[in-house]
């Protein structure tokens, strides 16, 4: 059985559907009636979790993170499971070359894409992460443009909830050489 739910964070309300083999869909925040439309086109087999009943063990604990998260405690994701079944062979090595970029780090496009062994792919990377089902799991915001530009994001509030998201990772990161 699919299963949907929004839930509130610090960053606004957010959403994920998912069933046994894992998560199907992570929406960042939105507002709910644009939150149920996009869980309907990823998920539209699946339903709402009832409210009265407790949510499976891993999905509450991916809720509590993604809250932990987004309220600025460091926090690694890629221990929640995915159900990749949906992607292809490319966009699973890009995910996972995505994942593994720890909270506060960023590389490039075309980094990423020369981390795979894609040298020219930087285009194709940056089009598996625009259709990235399952963000700050698969953090694709940690992958920027060169020259210090964003890039693209297509999460609700594009590029701005991608800076955000730079941000209050960059602040959970102790930098070495400081005192505190």
């Amino acid at each position: 059985m699919r299963h949907t739910l929004i839930f509130d964070t610090a960053f606004g309300r957010c959403a994920l559907a998912w069933h046994d083999a894992g998560l199907t869909a992570v929406r960042l925040p939105d507002e709910d009636h644009h939150l149920r439309a996009s869980l309907a086109r990823q998920a539209p087999t699946a339903q709402p979790w009832p409210e009265d009943q407790a949510l499976p063990t891993w999905v509450a604990g991916a809720v509590a993170d993604i809250r932990r998260l987004l309220a600025g405690e460091p926090q690694d994701l890629k221990h929640i499971p995915v159900d990749w079944r949906a992607t292809g062979e490319f966009e699973r090595r890009v995910y996972a070359a995505t994942q593994a970029l720890a909270p506060g780090r960023t590389c490039t496009y075309g980094e990423l894409a020369r981390d795979i062994n894609e040298p020219a792919g930087m285009r194709a990377v940056g089009h598996a992460l625009g259709a990235n089902p399952w963000p700050l799991v698969v953090p694709c915001h940690r992958v920027t443009a060169a020259g210090g530009k964003l890039g693209g994001f297509s999460a609700p509030g594009g590029n701005e909830t991608k800076r955000q998201l730079l941000v209050l990772e960059a602040g959970m990161v102790r930098r070495e050489g400081e005192l505190f």
